[in-house]
């Protein structure tokens, strides 16, 4: 009986995965896109390497590119954008910029500088449309946490004690910029990874942390947790492995029901490295990462192949909305339609 319900399970799976359409959009920039902010079915933003950003206000299908001027050598890893006139970018590497827009990515004005050779930012995200956090490597030992109350116009770095002490060769991954996310009621949830890889969570906008180990693959300084994604306070995802071993698909993807209190194995893992894992609806949750994008239907249990072979690094559903967007390396943008 045990085997007859679960190939019933694979079979619905593969059915499923069958309803999704991948269309890839064509643009002017070879740029790898590693930051992605969708903010409705009409509005979204890409960054990336060589100083690029991009802009479409009609779902996806057109884009606009510009080079950000005197950033032309930067790779904007980390991306929040508010509408089709405001958004924040950071790079990635040293020194750490923080740069804003009110008008569309025409102009963009410097809001933070950090010279410090340890200074690499991860990942960007906002409870509301003012109060936001901006999270990186270790300098000094701890977390390197910014703050906003002003909707990105200042940040200003949180206190010592207000940042996690990290371990030795813990740090984070800005491979899609989805190691971080906040939740309602002032929640915050930062993925670690490297020799130590856990979720630092805070329940008060990063006053006060707490640690929850994970099991997934670490102890190398290329493995530990690249993406996690939370549809509530209880269910969450998280996803990595070793960035080295594309391929290896063991202790990479795994699921919890009670918060990180404890996390459960699939019965199907996705297939290799991945680099963001995105929830869909409270059941259908998507992964994508260099060797393809899976796709689960009961909330992480099972995982199928959706599009095989076509390497994205990030993918996003619409904070107001259904659409779903994946970007890539050369250019690659693509959205996914039913």
């Amino acid at each position: 009986m045990r085997k007859l319900i679960f190939f019933l399970l694979l079979f619905s799976q593969q059915v499923y995965a069958q309803g999704w359409h991948l269309q890839s959009v064509t643009n002017q920039t070879c740029a790898s896109f590693r930051g992605l902010s969708v903010v409705d079915d009409s509005v979204a933003w890409v960054s990336g390497s060589k100083g690029w950003v991009g802009k479409s206000i009609n779902g996806g299908l057109d884009w606009n590119f510009r080079q950000v001027k005197g950033f032309e050598q930067c790779d904007f890893r980390s991306l929040y954008a508010f509408d089709a006139q405001k958004a924040i970018i950071a790079n990635a590497g040293s020194p750490a910029y923080i740069l804003y827009t009110s008008n569309g990515g025409e102009n963009w004005k410097l809001v933070y500088k950090n010279d410090d050779t340890a200074a690499f930012i991860d990942g960007v995200d906002f409870w509301n449309k003012n109060e936001g956090i901006i999270y990186g490597d270790p300098v000094g030992g701890r977390m390197l946490l910014l703050r906003t109350s002003d909707g990105g116009l200042s940040w200003h770095e949180l206190k010592k004690s207000e940042r996690p002490l990290l371990e030795d060769n813990e740090a984070s991954f800005a491979a899609s910029g989805t190691c971080i996310r906040c939740m309602k009621n002032g929640k915050i949830v930062i993925a670690t990874g490297g020799k130590v890889s856990r979720l630092w969570v805070s329940n008060n906008k990063g006053a006060n942390w707490q640690s929850l180990p994970s099991p997934i693959l670490q102890g190398q300084s290329t493995t530990g947790i690249f993406s996690v994604d939370f549809y509530d306070d209880k269910k969450a995802v998280i996803v990595g492995g070793d960035y080295k071993q594309e391929n290896l698909a063991k202790d990479n993807v795994f699921y919890t029901n009670d918060g990180g209190q404890s996390w459960q194995t699939p019965k199907l893992c996705t297939g290799g490295y991945r680099e963001c894992v995105q929830y869909i609806d409270n059941k259908t949750v998507m992964a994508t990462g260099p060797t393809g994008t899976d796709i689960s239907n009961n909330g992480g249990t099972i995982w199928m192949p959706l599009f095989k072979d076509r390497s994205y690094h990030v993918i996003r559903k619409s904070r107001k909305g259904n659409l779903l967007i994946m970007v890539g390396a050369e250019g690659k943008i693509s959205f996914i339609r039913r």
